[in-house]
C-alpha cells in the first residue's frame, strides 16, 4: 500500500497510540513506511495540545515529527473563527492549552469569563476541563456567543477502554444552551485538505479509527482511507456502517500500510476474498466459510492479517445495502468461519 500512495494522512488517537503509548509494532512500521518513500501527515481532532507537544511525544514514541507536520482540530477551529469574525475577535477558549495557543496564533484575542463579552467559545478537548469551564461557556453562549466546537468525537480511545471525548463535553454546553454548535474538526475536509497543501501529496491515504471522523472525513475530501481496528470501533458496526462511513481498505494497526491488500472478487455462489467465501443465505443471512487453508500465503505469497472474511463480508453486505447501514446477520458456515466470527467480535447466527 505504501507504493500506491505518496503520503499517509494518519489520526493520531486509536492510530498511533492509545493514550501516552503507542500502538504496539506501529512505530516501528511507520520507520519502515518511510523508508519505502511514503511521507507521513498527522491529522489529529484531539484538540487539548499544541502542535509542538505532539510531535514530540511522536517522537519520543520513535516516530520522527516536526510540529509542521501536525494539523489539530484547534487550528482549523481558530482559522474558521478567525474568518468569521476577524482579527483581534475575543474568544474563550475551553479544553486543553492546545486550544488557546491555536486561537492566539491565528490572532484571536483570548480571554477567560464570560464577563469578558467574548464573541464565540471555541470548545476542544482536555483532560481538566470540568464544571467552572463548562459553566463559563454556557453564560457565554446564552449571552450570544458563537459556539464552536474542535469535534464532537463521544469517545477517545485509552489503555481501559473508550472514555469521553470531546463530544461529550459539547453536548453539555449544547443541552444546556438550546445552540447547536458550529463543528470544525473531521469530518470537515479542511484539516485533510491542509495536510495535502503542506505535503504537496498527490496520492494520499487517509489513516483512521472513527467512521464518523476519519473515514467520513476521507469520503469528503474525496481520498481513499485505510480503517484500522487498534481504536474505537469494531466489526459489527463496520459492517452496520452506511454509505459515507464505509473505508476502502482494513487494517489490525497501521502497520497495513506496509502490506498488500487483497481484493474482493465477485464469484458464481457470492463473494471471496483470499480464503474466504460470503454466501447469500435464507432471510437476508450472509454464509461464511472458508474455502481453503486460511493458514496459507495471501497476496503475492504474504501471510494473511486474519481480516480476509471479514473484508468479504463488508463488500457482500454493502453490497446488498448500497444506500443505507443494516445491520449484518453472519452465519459460520464451519468451524473456521466461527472462530473468526469470535476473533472479530460478532455473534454467530
Amino acid at each position: 500500500m505504501s507504493s500506491a500512495h505518496d503520503v499517509a494522512l494518519l489520526d493520531l488517537d486509536g492510530v498511533v497510540y492509545v493514550g501516552p503509548e503507542a500502538v504496539p509494532g506501529v512505530p516501528q512500521a511507520l520507520t519502515e513506511v518511510r523508508s519505502a518513500g511514503m511521507r507521513l501527515g498527522f491529522v489529529t481532532n484531539n484538540a487539548a495540545r499544541t502542535p509542538e507537544q505532539v510531535a514530540t511525544h511522536l517522537t519520543e514514541l520513535g516516530v520522527p515529527a516536526e510540529a509542521t507536520d501536525v494539523i489539530t482540530s484547534s487550528q482549523a477551529a481558530a482559522t474558521v473563527v478567525a474568518e468569521l469574525l476577524g482579527p483581534g475577535a475575543r474568544v474563550l477558549p475551553v479544553g486543553g492549552p492546545g486550544v488557546a495557543t491555536a486561537l492566539r496564533a491565528a490572532g484571536l484575542t483570548v480571554v477567560e469569563r464570560a464577563e469578558d463579552h467574548p464573541e464565540a467559545v471555541v470548545q476542544g478537548y482536555g483532560r481538566e476541563v470540568g464544571w467552572a469551564q463548562l459553566a463559563e461557556a454556557v453564560v457565554a453562549v446564552r449571552n450570544g456567543a458563537r459556539h464552536v466546537a474542535t469535534n464532537t468525537d463521544a469517545t477517545i480511545p485509552s489503555p481501559r477502554g473508550p472514555l469521553p471525548g470531546n463530544g461529550a463535553m459539547v453536548g453539555v454546553v449544547s443541552a444546556v444552551t438550546g445552540r447547536v454548535p458550529l463543528v470544525t474538526g473531521k469530518p470537515d475536509p479542511a484539516m485533510h485538505a491542509e495536510c495535502v497543501r503542506r505535503t504537496g501529496a498527490r496520492r494520499p491515504l487517509v489513516v483512521g479509527d472513527r467512521l464518523d471522523t476519519d473515514i467520513e472525513g476521507a469520503r469528503r475530501a474525496d481520498a481513499p482511507s485505510l480503517l484500522v481496528f487498534s481504536g474505537v470501533t469494531d466489526a459489527a458496526t463496520l459492517l452496520a456502517a452506511g454509505p459515507e462511513h464505509r473505508p476502502d481498505h482494513l487494517g489490525l494497526d497501521a502497520s497495513a500500510l506496509l502490506a498488500v491488500h487483497p481484493p474482493v472478487v465477485a464469484t458464481s455462489a457470492g463473494w471471496r476474498c483470499g480464503d474466504w467465501e460470503v454466501r447469500p443465505g435464507e432471510a437476508g443471512a450472509l454464509l461464511l466459510a472458508r474455502v481453503a487453508d486460511a493458514e496459507g500465503p495471501g497476496v503475492g505469497g504474504a501471510v494473511s492479517d486474519g481480516l480476509d472474511g471479514l473484508r468479504a463480508l463488508c463488500v457482500a453486505h454493502w453490497s446488498e445495502h448500497p444506500d443505507q447501514g443494516v445491520t449484518a446477520r453472519v452465519v459460520a458456515v464451519d468451524e473456521p468461519a466461527g472462530e473468526a466470527l469470535d476473533r472479530w467480535g460478532l455473534a454467530r447466527a
